[in-house]
Order: C-alpha cells, then structure tokens, then sequence
C-alpha cells in the first residue's frame, strides 16, 4: 500500500487556517495513491505556546469539529490520516495525535512523554497507555515525538501488534540525531514500519528542520525529505512486519528479537529512577 508523510509550517494558534493546509494537502496526497497520511505534532494548533491559556485556546474537545471535518474528507478521499492537535480536557490541554478513517474517528493517543519544551511544558501527560488500530490498512500504533527516545514505548506498540507506527514530531534544531539514528534503530529493533512527520519552519525562537522520514522494518529509510513543506510517499507490505524472526544463514546464523526476549529479568525497567 501507498503511505504518505506531509512536512507543513503550522503557524500558532491559527487552527482555522491550519487545517485548511491539512484539507488541501490531505487531497493532493490521495490524489497520488496514498491510504494512509501523517502529518506533524500539533498540526493543527502549533506548538511553541508560551502560557497555559494561549495553549487552550488553540485547542478542542476530541471527538469535535476538527475530526468531524476529517471523517467526512477521509469519507470521500477513501484514506486514513493522522493528526497532531491540542484537546481540551476539563481544564487539561493533552498533545494529542487522532487516527480518522472513512467516515470516522477510530480514536486518539495522549503524549506520554513531554519534554521541557513548548506546549509540553504545560500539557497534561497522556493517561491511556499506548494503543494499536486494527484497520483495512494493516494495524496501527501512534507515538509522539519524544516518545522516540524511550525504547520501551514502541516496543509496547510492537508487542500489540503494530505492523505501521505513526510518529508525529516537531524536532528542533539540536535534535538531528533523531532521524539520523534513532528512527531507524526503533524500526529494525521492533520490525515495523515506522512513519516520522516533522514540521518545518520557525516558532517562539525555534527552528524546525524537517527531515521526515518513513523508515522500512529492517531499519533503511525508504525515503526522506528535506527542510521545505512537500510531501513524500513510500510503498509498503505491512505483513512484512509480522516476520520478526532473521534468518541470516538457515541453521547457522538465525534471531528473533521478540521470541528471544527475557521478560522475567527486565524488573528493572519498572523501578522508579
């Protein structure tokens, strides 16, 4: 199947005109073949919130208009898509990143990890756990940008089946070791297909560098853009996510990172640091 990664320049707070930017690009990529669509962390509403309330204002109750909108739109374009948005909980804003198919939301991943660093800094850590979406597609996890960093978050998404995980980001300058590295070390570690969206552009006195990426189950990236808004597409065989077991030379030279794993001695990854 065809998948898709769209690079935008969201600008804060100005939701309206960012999805608007979502729609336009969300056809252009349908338009050549894509099922499935990623855009970046906070597509929708921007990320570098200085206070609190600039942040709630930019964001939206889930399910809401922003995914009644996309529901339609994937309806008629035949597509999945996923977003990066704010939801507005109560009085908790969550970094959120929805998964809509035809005709509906199938549902929404709270950012887990937050780092000192724009919205984060206010946002509410996510209370769901990690979640994988059984589609038409193949199924589908979600992580969100310094959720990469902790090995143990999409190792959770594989173990529950994810053949593609979708990772929204907004890297900023300094953290170009992230696709140099890291991207693919979570793809050949975990067998799956990894679909990394960053944003471009500049924000509260950040600059953002691009560089997405969808990254192939044996860690080779497949393809990657550079530091300008586009679209990039890769074709991929969800299926080939489910072989986790390597054989280099049949009898000789053979791995299973999943089969071969030791649960009853990884205690310490539970321990508070």
């Amino acid at each position: 199947m065809r998948v898709a990664v769209v690079q935008t320049d969201p600008q804060l707070g100005r939701t309206a005109e960012n999805l608007a930017e979502i729609v336009v690009r969300l056809r252009e990529a349908a338009s050549n073949g894509a099922q499935l669509v990623v855009f970046p962390e906070c597509a929708l509403s921007g990320y570098g919130f200085s206070d609190l309330d600039s942040a709630c204002c930019a964001a939206e109750q889930i399910p809401g208009p922003t995914t009644e909108k996309l529901a339609i739109i994937c309806a008629e374009l035949g597509v999945y898509t996923v977003v990066g948005l704010l939801e507005l909980d109560a009085e908790a804003v969550y970094n959120v990143a929805i998964l809509v198919g035809p005709g509906q939301l199938l549902g929404s991943y709270r950012k887990l990890h937050l780092p000192y660093l724009g919205v984060d800094r206010f946002a509410t850590p996510g209370d769901r756990g990690f979640q994988v979406w059984h589609t038409p597609l193949g199924c589908i996890g979600i992580a969100i940008c310094y959720d990469l960093r902790f090995p143990e978050a999409l190792r959770a998404l594989a173990l529950q089946g994810a053949e593609i995980i979708a990772l929204p980001t907004n890297w900023p300058e300094t953290s170009e070791l992230m696709p140099d590295f890291v991207t693919r070390t979570r793809a050949l570690e975990n067998r799956t297909y990894l679909l990394a969206c960053n944003r471009v552009g500049e924000e509260s006195g950040f600059r953002f560098f691009g560089r997405s990426q969808v990254v192939g189950t044996s860690g080779k990236v497949m393809v990657e853009t550079g530091a300008d808004p586009g679209i990039i597409y890769a074709e991929i065989n969800p299926a080939r996510a489910q072989e986790k077991r390597i054989v280099i030379r049949e009898g000789a030279f053979e791995m299973d990172t999943f089969a071969d794993r030791r649960p009853e001695w990884y205690g310490p990854l539970l321990r508070e640091a």
